[in-house]
């Protein structure tokens, strides 16, 4: 689809597109052109687009536009899998409101204290960004009631549903009682998704959104063979040589994000780690330091890889190939975003991490350009090493 509609175009209302406008934002993304008008029309959207192609603004703006801030009741539910993707979302969200007077947003989640959102709710905001079992939570204790809710929204649906929480959105969807509209959003569309579309949509209007097309995150991708037992200072390296000024490192496991981000800081480099034993405030606290670029360089596991929203990440350095093909489009859709160029470096130590990382362009029909890191610090192309 050609990107020649703008937000103009859409019907938004003026006080949308000053908040777009302000965010410099004109031309919607090819999942938002598509989304929006059946949003606006009440009619249940089913959309599989790649990370980083806008999702969040696909379904947030028509929710936004759908409340009547006159109201005090809950009118729009979004559903995400982890912490970190909520208050991702109820960050957006906020940004768009910059214009519209009365529409609140609370960010529900597992690791705070309940009292605290307690208080957020009895605010009374007709926006509720949620993980499934923090929501089942307050309405156990009768925070909040479902009765008015219009609009329900499952974002990153294969990864929640996938993550063990298929009864506790089904669970909720049947209490939403009133609901006009529901939309799925994910990078894959998974069977438990099928299963939900089938169960709870009516006549879906369903959108997909290939790779290929122009929205596609403009990212060059690279592997590093490096010594065996020299990973972390080949690691090292090329973050302190490399001219990066936003860096995300990631690794499979707590134990070795905990163990890789102590040897980067000894050797001199500006990072934190983001892991699930870390708690909750500090994960907070760390990824305000990063936004506001007082680190430079974040070491992560895949649960932070999800929840990670900075627009200006000009490079992904997989120390570790993840287990998971989808886990690798996750992590490398945390730079190339907003239009701006990103690069993603997968670093190789033995033959198995080779043997991985082949399989996983294989799948994805991704171009990954082999390197070898010489021993005085510079990356050259393998063909090339004498």
């Amino acid at each position: 689809m050609e990107n020649d509609l703008m937000f103009k175009d859409l019907g938004l209302s003026k006080e949308m597109l000053g908040a777009l406008e302000n965010k410099g934002y004109a031309y919607p993304t090819t999942v938002q052109q598509l989304a929006i008008p059946h949003f606006l029309a009440w009619k249940d959207v089913v959309a599989k687009a790649p990370t980083g192609t806008g999702k969040t603004f696909a379904f947030g703006i028509p929710m936004i536009e759908h409340i009547d801030a006159q109201r005090e009741e809950i009118q729009g539910l979004i559903l995400a899998p982890t912490r970190e993707l909520a208050m991702q979302i109820g960050e957006e969200l906020r940004g768009l409101l910059t214009y519209y007077r009365g529409i609140r947003v609370a960010v529900l989640y597992g690791g705070a204290g309940l009292v605290g959102q307690a208080r957020q709710l009895e605010k009374k905001p007709q926006i509720i960004v949620a993980t499934p079992g923090r929501l089942m939570d307050h309405h156990k204790r009768r925070n909040l009631r479902f009765d008015h809710i219009q609009t329900v929204v499952l974002d990153e649906a294969d990864r929640m549903l996938d993550m063990g929480f298929y009864k506790d959105v089904t669970r909720i969807l049947d209490m939403v009682k009133n609901r006009r509209n529901l939309g799925l959003f994910s990078a894959t569309i998974s069977r438990e998704v099928m299963d939900v579309s089938w169960k709870y949509q009516r006549d879906e209007v369903e959108i997909t959104v290939e790779p290929k097309q122009k929205d596609r995150p403009d990212i060059d991708q690279y592997s590093v063979t490096v010594p065996p037992f020299k990973k972390v200072e080949s690691t090292l390296t090329m973050i302190k040589e490399g001219p990066f000024e936003r860096v995300i490192v990631f690794c499979n496991t707590k134990a070795m994000c905990q163990r890789l981000s102590d040897s980067l800081q000894k050797g001199g480099v500006n990072c934190d780690c983001l892991h699930g034993d870390i708690p909750q405030s500090k994960r907070e606290k760390t990824m305000q330091k990063y936004r506001d670029s007082k680190i430079t360089v974040l070491v992560a596991t895949d649960v932070a890889s999800r929840g990670i929203d900075v627009d200006d990440v000009d490079c992904v350095l997989n120390f570790d190939i993840p287990e998971e093909i989808e886990y690798y489009i996750h992590r490398i859709g945390r730079t190339g975003r907003a239009q701006k160029k990103g690069v993603v470096f997968s670093m190789l130590a033995n033959f198995a991490e080779k043997t991985k990382l082949e399989e996983i362009a294989k799948y994805t029909k991704y171009e990954i350009v082999p390197l070898v890191l010489g021993e005085d610090g510079v990356l050259c192309r393998a063909s090339e090493k004498k």
